[in-house]
């Protein structure tokens, strides 16, 4: 089974500093990497992704900066969302949840570690949690 998941940029910025192998992070990208989860994204959200990959904190390169950009948007679907009124806890989550609105009837996801910023959708999960929904889905 393939996907669509929107994926939040601290899914992703766990997946790069982990040194887990086994985290569901890094497991997640692989499943990217591998074709079978198909990031789904929109402007706001690479500008996002770039800024917080840019924050001093993690060290990143700008040349690991800029792979991570280009294979999320080659492996990629880029996407023009309508505008929500939903409230979010925190309303720079709004363009994740735009985008996830826009592909939640096609077995799209939005993949986040703060769950609790979200309202309670079944679309809405956790890295972990759409492991395993690809998991069964494969049995």
């Amino acid at each position: 089974m393939r996907c669509y998941a929107v994926v939040d940029t601290n899914v992703i910025i766990s997946a790069i500093i982990s040194n887990n192998e086994y985290a569901a992070t890094k497991i997640l990208f692989q499943k990217i990497s591998s074709g079978q989860i198909i990031p789904v994204y929109d402007e706001r959200i690479l500008e996002e992704y770039a800024t917080v990959l840019r924050r001093r904190k993690f060290n990143l390169s700008e040349n690991v900066i800029n792979s991570i950009l280009s294979n999320l948007i080659r492996l990629g679907l880029h996407i023009s969302a309508s505008a929500s009124k939903e409230i979010l806890i925190d309303m720079k989550d709004l363009p994740f949840y735009e985008v996830a609105m826009e592909i939640k009837d096609c077995d799209g996801f939005l993949v986040t570690g703060n769950i609790k910023h979200f309202p309670h959708k079944p679309f809405i999960v956790t890295p972990r949690e759409l492991i395993t929904i690809l998991e069964q889905e494969n049995d």
